[in-house]
């Protein structure tokens, strides 16, 4: 973990910064959610029978109920076990496209308060993701599927331990007691509408990632992560300084940042 710097953190608003990992700290446009939906699509239909015509579709009302597929299948009685759903839906992801990202590192690694993953995806996706940016060693912590459902697999039936995922409120308070932060001091960054208006329910600040329009459950929007110097410079230098900042003062940070941006 980055050691932290004092006056940095008396003088910003946030102590930690809380990320989510899929098209968060990498781009959708790369292909990764589109392959987990085909994989997941798959999944319904070689392992649960349902036939092609129908996977879409099941996919979609799965995730809006439930929150994902796995937990609505278990939730409707199907006993998957969440190892072998991961295996087999992550398993076959092209993860050579996700290419290491220097520029988001030497960012990353100028935030000096404590930097969390928090992903409803299993801890190898996560971590393999991470590792192919090259940035696993800027977090200090993985807030992942298993963080959240520690008694799943304890489970005698599919439905006795109701799967936990964003953007569930349970699964944000178990987050902020795991990690032991203030959410009034956390900077919650995620692309889901959904999980920043439940990050925003629990008292987290919140910043909507992939986007250009505000919405009113985000305190700040930014278009990639990348640009988080010049769309929150609050992290660096405080509420009270954003006005009044020095071009020497931002120079280093701006210097990580994509032309352009």
């Amino acid at each position: 973990m980055d050691s932290c710097n004092k006056s940095t953190r008396d003088s910003s608003p946030f102590d930690c910064l809380l990320f989510d990992l899929d098209e968060t700290l990498y781009s959708a446009k790369i292909g990764i959610g589109e392959a987990t939906k085909r994989n997941i699509d798959d999944f319904l239909v070689q392992e649960c029978g349902f036939q092609e015509t129908q996977t879409k579709i099941l996919r979609v009302e799965l995730f809006k109920t439930y929150g994902s597929s796995l937990a609505g299948l278990r939730a409707l009685g199907y006993d998957i076990d969440a190892d072998d759903y991961h295996s087999f839906v992550h398993g076959r992801l092209p993860y050579d496209s996700i290419k290491p990202d220097a520029q988001l590192r030497n960012l990353l690694r100028t935030i000096n308060q404590r930097k969390i993953i928090f992903t409803n995806s299993d801890r190898i996706h996560a971590t393999k993701a991470l590792d192919r940016l090259g940035i696993r060693d800027c977090f200090e912590q993985i807030i992942c599927f298993e963080t959240m459902n520690p008694n799943l697999a304890k489970s005698t039936r599919p439905d006795e331990f109701p799967v936990v995922l964003k953007p569930s409120l349970d699964a944000f308070r178990i987050a902020i007691d795991v990690a032991e932060i203030d959410p009034r001091r956390t900077l919650f960054l995620d692309d889901s509408i959904r999980n920043v208006a439940a990050g925003k329910a629990v008292g987290l600040r919140t910043a909507l990632v992939g986007k250009s329009i505000k919405i009113k459950e985000a305190d700040f929007v930014l278009e990639t992560v990348n640009s988080l110097a010049q769309a929150i410079p609050e992290i660096w230098l405080g509420e009270g300084q954003r006005m009044t900042r020095t071009r020497s003062q931002m120079d280093p940070i701006l210097a990580t940042a994509p032309i352009g941006a």
